[in-house]
């Protein structure tokens, strides 16, 4: 969260550096230029420190997490007389628990504070900036529902047949094997193609945001060079930082599929 606050201060501090160079490239009188770009350099700093320590410190919590919940679901699947290739697959898809966890959780939380963080600084230039950029709320939750339904039948398949892999193989038939694979790869297109779909359509909104935004930054409001850049800074980050949710849906449905199926294992 320190990491991304900072990250999200940036654009407005380096617009007032820009903005201070270009008064003292114009003036003749000295301009306090050293306050804006110092200030800038050391949110930048905090930025790059905190998020340096997070990723040498992530993997040592979160491996040894994952070695806690494989040995779990082990001894579990022995207490139920489970097959080896099911309580195998189970503990190999309780690391997506670990992704989740490691990657995603931070990308919700980075996420949520560039797009939230994003509109909230954009009112401080245009309140029509900011309103415009909510107006995608309510088609994002159009689409992730639609989404949510589609994909959650798909990733149950892929689990089950995933669950299934070392019988297949332990029948040394190349032919069934084939069909193994055939099946999880035509489970896998459609997933992907639903995440085109949940992709494209999302792009189509964020564009006509993003023109929507630059008609007011540029033609109705007289703004300087660095609100310019600040402005479009934000606007990029609301962009960007909405593409990745089709990518976290993904996760989640998953995830939502094998926290049943481990829930069904405890009962």
């Amino acid at each position: 969260m320190i990491e991304n606050v900072a990250w999200i201060a940036e654009p407005t501090l380096f617009g007032n550096v820009i903005d201070a160079f270009i008064e003292k490239a114009a003036s003749e009188t000295a301009v306090a230029y050293l306050g804006p770009l110092f200030i800038w350099i050391g949110v930048f700093l905090v930025n790059s420190g905190v998020g340096a320590i997070r990723r040498s410190v992530d993997p040592k919590i979160f491996l040894g997490i994952f070695t806690e919940i494989a040995t779990d679901v082990a001894k579990s699947g022995k207490e139920h007389g489970y097959s080896v290739s099911k309580t195998a697959a189970r503990a190999e898809l309780s690391r997506e628990f670990i992704t989740f966890a490691q990657y995603r959780v931070p990308e919700i939380i980075e996420q949520s504070i560039s797009i939230g963080g994003a509109v909230f600084a954009l009112m401080f230039f245009d309140w029509r900036i900011a309103l415009s950029c909510l107006f995608i709320v309510l088609p994002l939750l159009v689409i992730t529902q639609l989404y949510n339904k589609k994909v959650i039948g798909l990733q149950k398949d892929l689990h089950d047949a995933r669950e299934e892999a070392y019988e297949v193989f332990s029948t040394k038939d190349p032919d069934k094997v084939h069909a193994y694979y055939s099946t999880q790869t035509r489970a896998e297109l459609k997933i992907a193609n639903w995440g085109a779909f949940n992709f494209g359509a999302m792009r189509i909104f964020l564009l006509l945001i993003f023109l929507v935004v630059l008609y007011i930054a540029i033609d109705l409001d007289k703004f300087s060079t660095g609100n310019i850049y600040s402005i479009v800074a934000y606007l990029w980050t609301f962009v960007t930082s909405s593409e990745y949710l089709p990518e976290l849906m993904e996760s989640w449905t998953s995830l939502k599929d094998i926290s049943r199926r481990l829930r069904t294992e405890s009962v």
